[in-house]
């Protein structure tokens, strides 16, 4: 029998001053949020408040969620940090994560990166993450880049080949 619950208390969603809800990532990063994000000074800032649906049995946020929001990050900060970056997707090839310190439900966690280095095909990344101020996750990765007219199948969409073709 499980005797650990999530007890029932409300959860202020609201972030800090300045965040907005993020449109980007598809519909799991949609279903696992709300995430928010910001920029400030060129430096792309995403967060999200610990909800009873991102925590583990000990009420601490799942070590999934925070990988979630790391691969999330690093992408955003590909997609969002100047200069630009001509990208249509950014497929992760690698994502390194550090676990520093928990984050317990109703904590605020944010994180913020920089891009180390971007080739004709690759970026590399790396950010910390916080809970409330505190360290709590280091990680970095590795995106390939696509761009619209290199694509994975050659440019060229299955209806472009002629299907069944």
């Amino acid at each position: 029998m499980n005797t650990l619950t999530t007890p029932p208390l409300t959860i202020p969603h609201q972030p800090p001053e300045g965040f907005a809800p993020l449109d980007f990532g598809g519909p799991f990063v949609v279903r696992n949020g709300p995430l928010y994000m910001r920029q400030q000074g060129g430096a792309v800032q995403l967060g999200f408040r610990v909800g009873p649906a991102h925590v583990n049995p000990m009420l601490g946020c799942h070590g999934g969620m925070l990988a979630t929001f790391c691969d999330t990050l690093l992408l955003a900060i590909a997609h969002f940090t100047p200069p630009l970056i001509d990208a249509a997707y950014f497929p992760t090839v690698g994502l390194q994560i550090d676990y520093l310190a928990g984050a317990p439900l109703g904590a605020w966690v944010q994180g913020e990166g920089q891009i180390l280095k971007a080739t004709r095909s690759m970026v590399f990344i790396q950010a910390m993450v916080t809970t409330d101020g505190t360290p709590c996750v280091r990680t970095s990765g590795v995106f390939k880049i696509v761009t619209p007219q290199r694509r994975e199948d050659g440019g060229a969409s299955r209806a472009a080949k002629g299907a069944g073709a």
